[in-house]
């Protein structure tokens, strides 16, 4: 099929944020793949839209509503603890549209609870779909963004690294932190090997999002709408590569690095001052002998001379 248009993959984009990242996206140009485990007959659904925070909102209903709108979009289902569903989903996008130039990954399990309070099968979920599923996500693209000359952005839903964070939470923190520890990873093999036009970011909001997991209405007037969420994923993707590659960002902050003030129009309660959530200063994590790495190791070479 082929298209003209820049392509995005939003894995994790069936309600919530990840739908809103993914009807913004089209809305800006991009042809966009939505992506998750979650199908229906959306033609059936009445009255449409679903509300997308609900189990109503699936892949296929995104699908609906930006061709609705105008836009280009496929659904394809994944699971992404299986890496065959997640090498599946890919090499489906660039059969259909000849390329990839986008990924974000905003598909995340959650269980924020002490150790004791985790049992082991919630922790393993967690581990396979949030750092495991974002890796396998990751391998399964690289080489389709090897054929566009290595030219594209990764988008990472995953946080700062800081030490509040593993309070109450520490299990889910050990993956999504790993996320984080991915992106800083991989940008530094961007920039070794010299991809001067890929770029890997995480970002993280700075007020809580109006999603399926803050439905509470007396959490209201705390809460951002979702498009923060995108409108900052966007300026992410336009900005050069120097400015984002290997960065940890916040929604917020980021905006306001390109020249955003205004965040009234965010909030889910007009006039509300929402909470923010994380710090405002951030650790910096370079250490002083950041580039004497000494002989560096390759595993691959290793099993190579081996052999």
């Amino acid at each position: 099929m082929g298209t003209s248009k820049q392509v995005a993959v939003v894995v994790g984009a069936s309600r919530g944020i990840g739908r809103q990242v993914a009807i913004d996206l089209a809305r800006n140009g991009y042809a966009v793949v939505i992506a998750a485990k979650s199908t229906s007959d959306a033609s059936k659904v009445v009255p449409f839209p679903p509300d997308p925070n609900s189990p109503q909102s699936t892949i296929s209903t995104v699908e609906r509503e930006i061709r609705e709108a105008g836009g280009e979009a496929t659904a394809i289902p994944v699971d992404t603890r299986d890496f065959e569903s997640v090498k599946k989903m890919v090499d489906g996008t660039v059969n259909v549209y000849g390329r990839l130039d986008v990924l974000v990954y905003n598909s995340g399990a959650i269980w924020w609870s002490s150790i004791e309070g985790t049992p082991m099968k919630r922790f393993q979920l967690m581990q396979r779909v949030n750092p495991e599923g974002l890796y396998g996500t990751i391998q399964a693209a690289l080489p389709h963004f090897k054929n566009n000359n290595w030219k594209g952005r990764i988008i990472v839903v995953s946080p700062p690294i800081y030490s509040r964070f593993f309070r109450g939470k520490t299990a889910y923190a050990m993956g999504k932190v790993g996320m984080s520890v991915l992106t800083k990873g991989l940008a530094m093999d961007f920039e070794r090997q010299g991809h001067t036009d890929m770029a890997v970011t995480s970002i993280w909001p700075a007020v809580s999002i109006q999603s399926g997991a803050t439905r509470d209405p007396s959490y209201r007037s705390d809460l951002r709408k979702p498009t923060i969420y995108s409108d900052a994923i966007l300026a992410m993707i336009r900005a050069p590569t120097s400015m984002v590659n290997g960065q940890l960002e916040l929604d917020e902050d980021f905006l306001r690095k390109t020249g955003a003030t205004d965040f009234s129009k965010y909030s889910v309660v007009p006039g509300s001052n929402p909470r923010r959530i994380m710090p405002a200063k951030m650790p910096d994590l370079i250490v002083a002998e950041q580039d004497d790495e000494g002989r560096r190791m390759d595993s691959n070479a290793t099993r190579a001379s081996r052999m």
